[in-house]
């Protein structure tokens, strides 16, 4: 009984010596993914930078565990947000799409909350797909294609709810990203172009038309981002509104029709 939290506190120094800010919480994942051997190649991956999540398989989100895989965009805490504003502007048995859904953990937790609404998604990535066709109930569909493009034509103008986590990150701002973003995620998940926009702007000129007339479309954006976003909503047809969780300091647009 003395071993177990004495080998953890072990753990835990070693990877805050490393550098890693919750030392303490993946000392006991580890601890309990894994033994012996084993144990010790998943501490020597985590200290040489490797995410958590992808070592051990998994990454919680909005009170679910979701499966993750390697290259893929590991889900964060601040898209719960997106999650919580879509589960309130989705009508009693209405469709929600997830779209650039990666792993497909906002689908999934959508789900888990709204199970009288359908959940499609789509992810560009076809390995993104295998990995949210693992995460979505069997009822849930999963798309490979670029944004909105390969969801079903009869789905066109009948979405009361699209959600996009596209990629928003500026790319000359990816060098600055910690280390197990930019080396392990590919670039294909972080890259927003130039302003960090340039996906997001495709994702709302897209959403009009595939939105009810009283749609929402839900995008992540950031503090110095928001006014753009804001921008590309309303060069779209859109009229957007931010919305901010300061808890885990998240930023988000909802959007409509004018």
């Amino acid at each position: 009984m003395v071993e177990g939290p004495a080998v953890q506190a072990r753990i835990a120094a070693r990877l805050r010596a490393a550098g890693c800010v919750f030392a303490e919480d993946e000392a006991k994942i580890l601890l309990d993914s894994a033994s012996g051997d084993e144990l010790e190649t998943l501490i020597a991956r985590r200290i040489a930078g490797e995410p958590l999540e992808i070592l051990v398989g998994w990454a919680e989100f909005a009170g679910i565990r979701v499966a993750v895989a390697p290259g893929l965009f590991v889900p964060r805490q601040r898209s719960e947000l997106l999650v919580r504003l879509a589960v309130a502007a989705t009508p009693a048995g209405g469709t929600v799409a997830d779209i650039c859904c990666g792993t497909g953990a906002i689908a999934a937790a959508i789900a888990r909350r709204r199970p009288d609404a359908t959940v499609v998604a789509a992810d560009l990535d076809p390995d993104a797909a295998a990995c949210a066709r693992r995460n979505l109930p069997a009822s849930a569909q999963v798309y490979t294609g670029d944004l909105l493009a390969p969801l079903p034509r009869s789905l066109r103008g009948r979405l009361p709810v699209i959600v996009a986590n596209a990629p928003y990150v500026p790319t000359a701002d990816i060098a600055l990203m910690p280390r197990e973003a930019r080396e392990y995620e590919r670039m294909v998940t972080l890259d927003g172009g130039a302003d960090g926009l340039s996906i997001q702007r495709r994702v709302l000129a897209q959403a009009v038309d595939w939105l009810t007339a009283e749609g929402t479309v839900i995008v992540e954006t950031s503090r110095r981002q928001a006014d753009l976003s804001m921008d590309a909503a309303d060069a779209a047809g859109l009229r957007g509104r931010i919305e901010y969780d300061g808890e885990s300091d998240a930023w988000a647009m909802a959007a409509t029709r004018h």
